[in-house]
């Protein structure tokens, strides 16, 4: 093994910063006050990890029940966390229609990589909500 490897793979591993990327982690979401926030939605996503969950923010706390997403939040989100102990339940119409996916506790940054049906994702599609914790 050439001794130039060992160097390139610690470059490689220092320049990745995890999959989360700017996204906070699932135990850090609490709101300004301290109280328990269930999950954050961001409107903005990118190629690129350490872009994501940029843009507006969408906070909601445990046992929020959203079949109508505030006025600008339906179809724009398009990254979310999850926080620990927590579980949010999402569909892609509005009064809680259509397609519809569960996601744990987590960071989902690139909503793009989660499959709604054959030909969809779930970035930009999301239209209801409903967030629990245990």
């Amino acid at each position: 093994m050439s001794p130039l490897c060992p160097v390139l793979l610690a470059l490689v591993l220092a320049a990745v910063p995890g999959i989360r990327g700017a996204c906070p982690a699932a135990a850090d979401l609490k709101s300004s006050n301290g109280t328990r926030i269930c999950a954050k939605f961001y409107d903005k996503s990118d190629p690129y990890y350490e872009n994501c969950c940029r843009g507006a923010e969408l906070a909601v706390e445990p046992g929020a029940d959203l079949p109508y997403l505030p006025s600008g939040w339906t179809n724009v989100i398009s990254s979310l966390v999850v926080a620990q102990r927590c579980e949010v339940t999402v569909w892609s119409r509005r009064g809680k229609g259509g397609k519809t996916r569960k996601f744990s506790a987590g960071t989902y940054p690139r909503l793009e990589e989660y499959r709604r049906g054959i030909f969809g994702d779930w970035s930009n599609a999301i239209s209801s909500i409903y967030c629990r914790c245990y």
